[in-house]
């Protein structure tokens, strides 16, 4: 059973920064892609950032420019760095890592808030 745990998030100013960790309990290289996704109270769930097997990466546009995920296939780790984060940013963040047989696993999530 895989498991994904979450960390880092927390209270940060309005232009902070916060990077997210996702620490995964088998070989990450063994998934097709990680992503890293955030929901708010009320509204579904959206994709921040996704990150392949081989390194190539996706933003969403309203994080372009300003996140960066990353991924440490050593320690089975994937990252947000979060940057100029604004109160629109607070979330619980989520990980999410997508099998090759299609199957995909979620963390519980870190909660981030921005404040104003």
């Amino acid at each position: 059973q895989v498991q994904l745990v979450e960390s880092g998030g927390g209270l940060v100013q309005a232009g902070g920064s916060l990077t997210l960790s996702c620490a995964a309990s088998g070989s990450i290289f063994s998934f097709n892609v990680m992503d890293w996704y955030r929901q708010t109270l009320g509204k579904p769930r959206e994709l921040v950032a996704a990150i392949t097997r081989y390194g190539i990466t996706n933003y969403a546009d309203s994080v372009k420019g300003r996140f960066t995920i990353s991924r440490d296939n050593a320690k089975n780790t994937v990252y947000l760095q979060m940057t100029s984060l604004q109160p629109e940013g607070t979330a619980v963040y989520y990980c999410r890592a997508g099998a090759r047989d299609g199957l995909d696993y979620w963390g519980k999530g870190t909660l981030v808030f921005v404040s104003s």
